[in-house]
């Protein structure tokens, strides 16, 4: 008699795999795991797409969040021979590198062009700032079905911290950034605005009433605990992963080196000054000068990726008041920043990137703004293994569409990930289970690298 074929597949599968396994199985099913999502978690796992991530040039990035979408006109890529109502409000100011100059807003940074890379010549997706702020932090367009991680999120994931320090610190508050990667690997947020006069980090003092020694004798008794259940359960990985949030707490909060990382009373006034502390009014000036300096010490501190927001760049009227408002502190703060870090010798191992979502129409509107504008527009990197002083590709006459070297999202996205030591195409686990790239498509630019 013929054996059948077919009805015993699960149970040669299962056969297959070791006791441990089984249990896992066994555990897993009670949280709605079934046995055949099991072997479809195995069989995507075994297809995805892997490369080892190794540090590249860029140990560590400084992201810059200008939200709402810079006027390119009015900042890195001037036209000051346009026609009169596309040219803008501003006059343009010489930079250190012969024919190429920035709006008469950024002297200072005019000063420091060759020490930057600027794509004058990016190709966005939609003109929605939630949809090309999603598109720009992640590298996929926002969709109902998935919530993708962010680069800090993944750069985390994929490096972790440096010893006691976390991988990824977001100044102030952090928002949904983690995606299918979970919250373990986003940011930490420090809560607070380096800027103001009472900044405090978040979650970094013990709380009123228990000292160091009930809180080590604390430690003392959950660890002793976690290790009687990590003999009951058949698979100790959640518990595991639980126990590092709290063993991370604790050396953050024990550690001396993580404090003074965070500490901007040890930076002398002069420097502070420098950065602007208390300058360009309504405190603008500390809100930039101090979220770069602070920035800037994490990094030499050795945190992996460091970002915050400046400003309020949706200007759809009154464009020339709005950017002399916010646009002096930031100039100042910016070109302080980048010499700060290569005096130091540390702008050759950290990317800063100057993230805005899109940029603005062509022409001034009939209430002195631009509107959005998605089809090109200009991003401002320096650092980390990017070629010094090169100002790449650029915009027509009227700034309506790339003119040269078009540079779409996930080419732009590609460079920064291999700079930082990531092949982007190397495939994370998405809920399903799917194997997902880390971002859609795209080539490194090899003319923007050292």
């Amino acid at each position: 008699m013929k054996r059948q074929k077919g009805s015993c597949q699960n149970h040669r599968q299962l056969q297959s795999h070791s006791r441990r396994d089984v249990l896992r199985i066994g555990s897993l099913a009670l949280g709605g795991l079934t046995l055949g999502n099991f072997f479809r978690i195995q069989s995507a796992q075994a297809d995805q797409k892997w490369y080892e991530s190794k540090e590249g040039p860029a140990k560590s990035v400084i992201q810059i969040r200008l939200s709402g979408g810079v006027a390119a006109q009015e900042s890195w890529n001037p036209k000051p021979d346009a026609p009169a109502d596309y040219r803008g409000p501003f006059g343009v100011t010489k930079t250190s590198i012969p024919g190429i100059v920035l709006s008469e807003t950024m002297p200072q940074t005019a000063k420091i062009a060759d020490k930057l890379t600027v794509v004058r010549s990016v190709v966005g997706a939609i003109p929605d700032h939630g949809q090309a702020m999603y598109h720009m932090l992640r590298g996929y367009r926002m969709t109902p079905a998935i919530q993708h991680p962010t680069v800090g999120t993944v750069v985390n994931h994929e490096f972790g911290g440096r010893g006691a320090l976390p991988g990824y610190v977001a100044i102030e508050n952090a928002g949904e950034e983690t995606g299918y990667l979970g919250s373990h690997f986003g940011p930490f947020a420090t809560g607070g605005d380096p800027g103001s006069g009472n900044f405090e980090l978040r979650d970094m003092t013990l709380p009123d009433g228990l000292s160091w020694e009930a809180f080590e004798s604390r430690k003392k008794i959950r660890d002793a605990i976690n290790a009687k259940f990590r003999k009951l359960e058949s698979d100790p990985a959640p518990l595991d992963a639980l126990d590092s949030y709290y063993r991370q707490a604790f050396e953050m909060i024990s550690s001396d080196a993580v404090k003074d990382a965070f500490d901007l009373s040890k930076e002398p006034e002069k420097l502070k000054d420098r950065y602007g502390k208390g300058r360009f009014g309504a405190n603008s000036g500390s809100q930039a000068g101090m979220r770069m300096l602070l920035a800037r010490r994490l990094v030499e501190a050795g945190v992996r990726f460091v970002s915050f927001r400046y400003g309020g760049w949706d200007h759809h009227s009154n464009i020339k008041g709005e950017f002399e408002v916010q646009m002096p502190a930031f100039d100042n703060a910016f070109a302080t920043l980048i010499n700060d870090l290569d005096e130091r010798g540390l702008l050759d191992s950290t990317l800063v990137w100057v993230v805005s979502e899109m940029g603005r129409t062509p022409k001034v509107n009939i209430v002195a703004g631009r509107d959005h504008w998605s089809r090109v527009f200009s991003i401002a990197m320096a650092g980390g293994g990017l070629k010094r002083g090169l100002f790449y590709g650029d915009a027509d006459i009227t700034s309506s569409e790339p003119s040269r070297d078009a540079v779409p999202l996930a080419n732009l996205h590609a460079t920064i990930y291999k700079l930082i030591g990531i092949n982007s195409d190397k495939e994370l686990m998405a809920p399903g289970p799917r194997p997902m790239e880390i971002i859609d498509g795209g080539k490194p630019v090899e003319d923007l690298i050292a």
